[in-house]
């Protein structure tokens, strides 16, 4: 695992530059992604990868509500409660965005979706057991790179808002 605290413009994608203009601290945590853990996801591969709980790493899935579409961050270890996550935006219901729908918006590629830095601005809930963490792990912005950031920082940072969106 190589964790480093964040150097200002070390690994910069746009997520480590939106958390850099909001003054937030970060850690960054590299690591060599292999198609090897595909089965699992991504965000196992790096939950395994970097020795963190599968609780403490979220992903990144966008949604759609038929207005507009969502961010839901939930952890790894679940899934995303789509019904939950519409109530938590107001919206009637949500279906899973088309992947290639969420790369063009979030500009990133899929496994390496952050909700920090997207191209296109979204309404975005995270999952509110982030909020037992000091630190949740979250893409960077590309696969194999993950930052480490306070939950309560992020939800500022992302004019976000905490709900129950995850199930076991």
């Amino acid at each position: 695992m190589a964790k480093k605290k964040h150097e200002k413009g070390a690994g910069s994608t746009p997520a480590t530059v939106q958390l850099e203009a909001a003054g937030v601290p970060f850690t960054t945590y590299e690591y060599e992604h292999s198609n090897d853990h595909m089965d699992d996801g991504y965000g196992v591969e790096a939950a395994t990868k970097l020795g963190f709980d599968e609780h403490q790493v979220f992903k990144t899935l966008m949604a759609d509500t038929g207005s507009e579409r969502v961010v839901g961050v939930v952890p790894v270890s679940g899934h995303m409660d789509l019904k939950a996550l519409a109530a938590a935006v107001g919206a009637k219901k949500a279906t899973m965005a088309d992947p290639k729908v969420a790369m063009r918006e979030s500009g990133y590629v899929v496994g390496g979706i952050s909700p920090l830095g997207q191209r296109t601005k979204h309404k975005t809930v995270l999952d509110e057991s982030a909020l037992q963490f000091d630190q949740i792990l979250l893409s960077g912005g590309k696969r194999g790179f993950s930052v480490g950031v306070n939950p309560n920082d992020l939800l500022k940072v992302l004019d976000a808002v905490a709900a129950p969106i995850g199930t076991w």
